[in-house]
């Protein structure tokens, strides 16, 4: 793995805590530039007073679109470029479909999906005139597969995943790279009760959900995943010449997702004869570019 030495801007949402205060504590160690996009500013005072001129924070709301662009410009006006853009801001909802408001849904889908593509839109001009960036787009094992229960939660990040895919493919040409990481369980204060948010049980669901509600109830500062190792390595992977579109984060999610893909395909060739008998018999197979 060849590694450059020269300092990145970085600009991460949600740096305030968790994965995105270890990103930013784990950029700035290795002398790059960081702007925190968070809600409260005063949450990485401690930040500033440690790297003075080579932090800045801003605030913040990730689900406010009409505010991407001038954030990009306020990182560019500070430090000259950006490299690294991290949508890392997010939290989840627990509760069955029918329990989760329209509301609650639109909230979730602003803060992870609508939200990052405002950003990374306007991020893009800056990143192909550099011919150079990277976009790290903070999913989840949730992204790529689903349990009863976060419904809500895993729709917001398989449409974060699959507007991501297509996005890589767009900007490769450009010298932009885009790594969608997708983390299990990480001892941050995702399980937190005052931020992770529950539906109000129904009697429907009580006893369907239970056991899930209080797995993810019980979680908080007992997740295996440890914050500060996931920085290093999403770090030391931007600053590397070679990132993967998909990074699964920690021991749980490559156990997970390696069997979440094999279950796909083993279905894939159960119904393969007859998904294929829907096609025209007289027509040529496709030779489309992707």
């Amino acid at each position: 793995m060849t590694t450059s030495t020269s300092p990145r801007t970085w600009l991460i949402t949600g740096a305030s805590k968790g994965l995105g205060r270890a990103l930013a504590e784990a950029a700035l160690a290795e002398g790059d530039h960081v702007v925190a996009a968070v809600r409260n500013p005063d949450s990485v005072a401690e930040l500033s007073a440690t790297y003075g001129d080579r932090f800045a924070a801003v605030a913040f709301d990730v689900r406010d679109v009409s505010g991407a662009a001038g954030l990009i410009q306020a990182t560019v006006d500070r430090y000259g470029r950006l490299d690294v853009l991290v949508n890392n801001a997010g939290r989840a909802i627990v509760g069955a479909a029918e329990e989760v408001t329209d509301a609650q849904l639109r909230d979730l889908m602003d803060l992870h999906l609508f939200g990052p593509a405002a950003l990374v839109r306007a991020a893009l001009p800056v990143m192909r005139a550099q011919r150079s960036g990277t976009i790290v787009q903070m999913s989840s094992q949730g992204g790529r597969m689903s349990f009863p229960g976060v419904s809500t939660y895993s729709a917001s990040k398989f449409a974060l995943e699959g507007w991501s895919e297509a996005v890589a493919g767009e900007v490769a040409p450009f010298g932009i790279r885009v790594m969608l990481v997708e983390p299990s369980r990480f001892r941050t204060a995702f399980n937190a009760a005052e931020v992770l948010d529950f539906t109000a049980a129904s009697p429907t669901y009580r006893e369907v959900l239970g056991d899930v509600r209080a797995d993810m109830a019980g979680a908080d500062g007992k997740q295996e995943g440890d914050p500060v190792a996931a920085a290093r390595i999403i770090v030391s992977l931007v600053r590397s010449e070679d990132v993967p579109l998909r990074l699964p984060l920690g021991a749980e999610a490559v156990e997970r997702l390696t069997a979440t893909y094999q279950r796909g395909l083993d279905e894939v060739g159960r119904w393969a004869e007859l998904a294929r008998s829907a096609d025209f018999a007289d027509v040529s197979a496709s030779a489309r570019p992707i």
